[in-house]
């Protein structure tokens, strides 16, 4: 095998590699609808198409392929740049700037393989333009990691600064007008290296963005429970203020008129009022506090379904901030709920922890339990979210392999 043969084959690997990462650009550009992901696909496409151009000059010795191959160099280490441009945001310059910059590279192409007709020139003319536009690059990316640190950035800064370097040995390794293996083989290391560096950079973006979601899901979280908070908390007062003032001027003008069958019947919707209005915000949570507010929910849970009910608690959880108290509160009504719907259980213990590190709540009964697979009902999303909008965990499963466990644990306030 000459040596044209083996350097035409280094070269034909080389390409095989870009074209092969312009397509993975390609399906993410394709997925993502990221501008910069189709930069990068063009670019490398125009680094494998100039491999091309150069191995049939090798093969020819024709001008023309040697033009071609002048001006997708000029071409490559724009896109390149424009796309690391993109990607951190550093992208100015319009895109008609970078059209311009693509005439130039083909004036000048065309003057340095017909007019100059040198090919050294040309080559050292393509090698420094290269060199400088993948310097560049590196730096837009130390740039970039200067602003948001990323082992992605860091990847690509060192691989096009080295790459950068690496490209002025042209004059001192390559014979003019052809290939040398270290020269290609050293290009693939580099553009695997960068191919990596760029991925990773998107996944640390897409990490990012996804983290600032959450937190903007946790806020919006946040802020609608407390909104749903104060639309019960004035609800529950609007029924027990108005509606059931109302109900008991009627029930004492019966009471009075002689009518005892009609005052009978207010009665009972003053109680359900009453009761309705205790169920959107429980006014003993507000006069005396969380845990002769769990008392009351627990004794009237037992009293209404005959279950067992066993409530351990300490005797003090003042350190807890009214946000806390509501979600504890919200956390035991909604577990007692789904015993009462779901369970069939004839003992239920409601246990609380709490210190200064912050509080456990602990709701096990001996019922059915859950299989595997079960559904998450509304109730128990109701309460993961009020959990973790407190930055605490909640964990649920089977109880000793019968009945139900729900643990709760809440964090101290920071």
């Amino acid at each position: 095998m000459n040596k044209t043969t083996v350097e035409l084959s280094a070269l034909a690997f080389q390409a095989l590699v870009t074209g092969l990462l312009a397509l993975v650009y390609y399906a993410l550009w394709r997925n993502r609808r990221r501008v910069y992901d189709a930069t990068w696909a063009l670019a490398w496409a125009a680094y494998a198409i100039r491999l091309a151009f150069i191995s049939v000059y090798i093969v020819t010795r024709n001008d023309l392929w040697l033009f071609l191959h002048q001006v997708g160099t000029g071409v490559n280490a724009i896109l390149l740049l424009y796309a690391a441009l993109q990607f951190s945001r550093d992208a100015h310059w319009p895109v008609r700037r970078f059209a311009w910059l693509g005439a130039v590279v083909i004036v000048s192409s065309f003057v340095l393989v017909y007019g100059v007709h040198d090919v050294m020139v040309a080559g050292i003319f393509s090698v420094a333009v290269l060199s400088a536009v993948t310097l560049w690059t590196g730096y837009v990316f130390w740039k970039s990691r200067a602003r948001e640190s990323s082992g992605g950035a860091t990847l690509l800064a060192v691989s096009f600064t080295l790459w950068g370097v690496h490209h002025l040995d042209y004059p001192l390794l390559r014979p003019l007008g052809t290939g040398v293996l270290f020269g290609v083989y050293a290009d693939v290391v580099f553009i695997i290296a960068t191919a990596i560096g760029a991925l990773f950079l998107v996944l640390d973006h897409d990490r990012r963005a996804l983290e600032s979601r959450r937190g903007q899901l946790e806020q919006l979280t946040r802020l609608l429970l407390t909104a749903q908070e104060d639309e019960r908390r004035r609800i529950a007062r609007e029924l027990h203020d108005e509606a059931g003032q109302i109900l008991t001027a009627v029930k004492i003008d019966l009471d009075l008129s002689g009518q005892r069958e009609s005052s009978e019947l207010v009665g009972k919707a003053i109680a359900q009022v009453r009761d309705l209005s205790n169920l959107l915000r429980p006014t003993v949570l507000d006069d005396l506090g969380l845990l002769p507010a769990i008392r009351a929910l627990v004794e009237d849970f037992a009293m209404r379904t005959r279950i067992l009910t066993e409530l351990v608690a300490p005797g003090d959880l003042r350190h807890v901030t009214p946000e806390q108290q509501v979600a504890i509160y919200r956390i035991v009504q909604e577990a007692l709920t789904n015993v009462a719907r779901h369970a069939g259980a004839s003992h239920v213990r409601v246990g609380l922890e709490g210190d200064r590190g912050g509080v456990r709540i602990e709701i096990t009964d001996d019922g059915r339990g859950a299989h595997d697979g079960v559904a998450p009902n509304l109730g128990l999303l109701g309460m993961r979210e009020r959990v973790a909008a407190l930055g605490g965990t909640l964990e649920t499963g089977s109880h000793e392999r019968v009945g139900f466990r729900i643990v709760a644990c809440i964090p101290a306030a920071a």
